[in-house]
């Protein structure tokens, strides 16, 4: 019998009951003294407790963060990509520790864990690198006696509002060219993920991250993540979920800037002469990973009436063969859905799907015999049609709903109609479709012969203009260019006294 939730704990050695937030380099409780618990999803022990942050929490570290931030700014490049791989280190030195803890705040598979905590790392190094190739520009003037020029300088403190699904990559994707761009930065995780945040925290402990770079606030989004968004101590917002709350955060901030990455519902497109082998195996790994619970997931799958039967038939095949088990034990492809909500959204979207004539294939509802009840199995379902909420509400969560279309001008209608539009996918052999079709769905992020979820993290992510998943961009320097703004300098030398009027006389 599966020992479950077990994993490497014992190595770990005795760990305390509750855990604090960091405020200007120290752990703290909040104000208030108030906490919330934090349990593990795998097996619903409780993990610990953490301090339920006040808005006079959130205000005492943008305090911290404001008065530390000229330090950080004026840091060369260098020096701040220096600490951003002595970070990446610490990281790493802390990286089976932290896998741990993620996979038991979270629940995702230990493996899925590990990688996440190199990618963690791979972000810190990857601003590292980019902030010393941070590019400037001299901009010729119409005046002859002008030199004009751009430098970039931080926004100043950056407030971070992070989701629980990746609760280490993600706030990394802020994080770290937020320092690297000389921001100083408070930081707001989800409660549910919480205890793998002050982690990290304890991580940076032993580095030369100066005091109040990088603050943690631990509580309720709309008490301390919003009081983030409302100070004025706070120059820019960088915030992953929702739509509903990312619209929220646009209104609320004002004139600051934001950087938004919000829901996705991405279509896989199979064409009738697309690699089913590849097709399948891009598109489980799109639909279960995480247990689905990533905002680049394949949610709505097309696929063309020629390949349809020999499709779901493989697909639903792969999914009935994955290991839904306990996710510290090796070998586990899904683990538990984080908290209650998004198993209760499976069942409403199953459910909604089934009364409109969808067929579940494999799946289709929560496992038995598990210790809690967040156990989702991998689901197909077939003969979707775009009426069900399945199909324009994202479901986050181990589900494959698959649409049969017929024309391609009608395939590229359906992953048009819904008000989302982060990534998608397309399968063909065919270079000229393969135009045909990138060049029209509306997604900021278009993968062919790949899953929806495929995402390097140099480069360029986020949503599609005129559609609810977020706006600018998060990756390599793209980050550092929405995380640091241009100042235009014009140096007008005729109107300088110039030390060759002096003569040449040094006696």
């Amino acid at each position: 019998m599966t020992d479950w939730g077990s994993g490497s704990a014992t190595e770990m050695g005795d760990e305390p009951a509750s855990f604090p937030m960091y405020i200007a380099g120290e752990p703290t409780d909040s104000e208030s003294n108030e906490t919330f618990a934090v349990t593990n999803p795998a097996t619903g022990d409780t993990l610990g407790e953490m301090p339920a942050g006040t808005r006079t929490d959130a205000q005492r570290a943008i305090d911290a963060a404001r008065d530390i931030q000229p330090e950080l700014e004026f840091m060369t490049a260098f020096e701040r990509a220096e600490l951003c791989h002595e970070l990446a280190d610490a990281i790493d030195a802390n990286s089976d520790r932290l896998a741990e803890w993620l996979t038991k705040d979270q629940g995702k598979p230990l493996a899925e864990a590990r990688v996440e905590v190199d990618l963690c790392a791979k972000e810190f190094r990857n601003a590292a690198e980019d902030v010393k190739r941070d590019e400037t520009e001299v901009i010729p003037s119409e005046d002859a006696g002008k030199h004009i020029y751009t430098i970039r300088k931080p926004h100043g403190v950056l407030g971070v509002i992070t989701p629980w699904n990746y609760p280490l990559n993600i706030p990394a994707e802020y994080l770290a060219p937020g320092l690297a761009a000389g921001n100083s930065v408070v930081w707001v995780p989800a409660p549910t993920t919480s205890v793998v945040a002050t982690r990290l925290l304890e991580a940076f402990s032993d580095t030369s991250l100066p005091d109040g770079a990088l603050n943690l606030v631990t509580g309720e989004g709309p008490v301390v993540g919003n009081e983030l968004v409302v100070n004025d101590g706070t120059d820019v917002i960088g915030f992953t979920g929702s739509p509903e709350t990312g619209e929220a955060i646009a209104r609320d901030a004002g004139t600051k800037p934001t950087l938004l990455e919000l829901g996705g519902n991405g279509p896989v497109i199979v064409l009738d002469d697309a690699d089913l082998d590849a097709a399948v195996e891009c598109t489980s790994f799109g639909c279960f990973s995480n247990a689905g619970q990533i905002c680049s997931a394949s949610e709505r799958i097309l696929v063309h009436e020629d390949v349809h039967d020999e499709f779901v038939s493989r697909l639903a095949d792969h999914a009935q063969q994955l290991s839904l088990d306990d996710p510290m034990a090796e070998g586990t492809d899904l683990g538990p859905l984080n908290n209650d909500a998004v198993a209760d959204k499976m069942d409403r979207h199953i459910a909604d799907a089934k009364e409109q004539g969808a067929t579940v294939v494999a799946g289709g509802s929560r496992a038995e015999n598990m210790p809690t009840d967040r156990y989702y199995q991998p689901t197909v379902l077939d003969n979707v049609t775009t009426e069900m909420a399945v199909n324009w509400e994202e479901s986050f969560g181990p589900i494959a709903p698959i649409i049969s279309f017929e024309r391609y001008d009608e395939a590229i209608a359906i992953a048009n109609g819904i008000e989302l539009g982060l990534t998608s996918s397309v399968f063909t052999s065919n270079i000229e479709l393969m135009h045909y079709f990138t060049e029209r769905i509306e997604t900021g992020i278009v993968n062919v012969n790949d899953s929806s979820a495929y995402w390097e993290i140099h480069t360029p992510f986020g949503g599609y203009s005129g559609k609810n998943s977020g706006h600018g961009r998060i990756g390599g320097k793209y980050s550092l260019e929405q995380l640091s703004q241009i100042k235009t300098i014009a140096v007008d030398y005729e109107n300088a006294k110039s030390p060759l009027d002096q003569g040449n006389d040094t006696d």
